[in-house]
């Protein structure tokens, strides 16, 4: 597929900033539902100003690091486990961002920064991977300053289920999917610690549609359509899965 026709297919009014970064960009470093799309959804609900400080944690290819960082003037630093520091430092260096966006390679429960040291903490798609724990959000949010912001979008469920899978996802369940929640199971999970107030706890609208966008233009472009993830989207047609988003504020 051309690059022309992979920036038809992910063509998504909803996202407007994001339709000034190619297609291309976004599929060749995508690692999960559309990154640079839940970045700006985030963005929608939690302030971010010019010259904040910003850890991306688990940020994969640093798409959304470079997306932050170009769109609102924030400082970030793009935190990774399994992808380089040195190449995301490339991709940074391509977007002319090496004075804002700031690679490292970390693991979320090692984290190489001060206290209080960021304005602002964000994770695109990925903090249910560590976040699930019930402690994890004392070690975390040490991190940012009181009265600071964090945010999270990643994949999650409607409701909570008293059995999982529900009979129309057994074929395509994977067990590791029991770490997706609903936006009040996360909404309780934080608040429940008394260390952040939970501001904004919602499925995005229509964000299963993007997610199955993003995968039918992904495996469009790479010639097996059809696949599994794509599939399931389609079959459970927003009964069950969406994209769940959460701000809080240190408290």
């Amino acid at each position: 597929m051309d690059d022309g026709e992979l920036d038809v297919l992910l063509r998504n009014e909803r996202y407007p900033r994001s339709a000034a970064y190619p297609g291309r960009w976004m599929v060749d470093g995508g690692m999960g539902p559309n990154p640079v799309w839940q970045a700006e959804a985030l963005a929608e609900v939690m302030a971010l100003e010019a010259g904040m400080r910003v850890l991306d944690l688990g940020c994969g290819a640093a798409l959304s690091s470079i997306f932050l960082a170009k769109e609102y003037g924030v400082e970030v630093w793009a935190a990774d486990l399994w992808v380089t520091p040195d190449e995301n430092l490339r991709r940074v260096a391509d977007a002319d961002l090496e004075d804002r966006v700031h690679p490292i390679h970390a693991e979320a429960h090692a984290l190489p920064f001060a206290e209080g040291f960021f304005d602002a903490l964000v994770s695109i798609g990925a903090y249910h991977y560590f976040g699930t724990d019930d402690l994890y959000l004392g070690y975390y949010s040490r991190f940012v300053k009181r009265g600071g912001r964090l945010g999270i979008v990643q994949p999650g469920l409607v409701a909570e289920y008293e059995a999982l899978p529900p009979p129309h996802l057994a074929p395509y369940w994977k067990w590791d999917f029991c770490a997706w929640h609903s936006p009040a199971w996360w909404r309780r999970h934080w608040e429940k610690t008394g260390l952040v107030t939970v501001e904004v706890a919602d499925q995005l609208p229509d964000g299963w549609r993007d997610w199955l966008q993003w995968n039918e233009a992904c495996d469009q472009d790479s010639g097996t359509p059809g696949r599994e993830e794509a599939q399931m989207l389609r079959t459970d047609a927003g009964q069950t899965l969406g994209l769940t988003r959460l701000v809080a504020h240190r408290n």
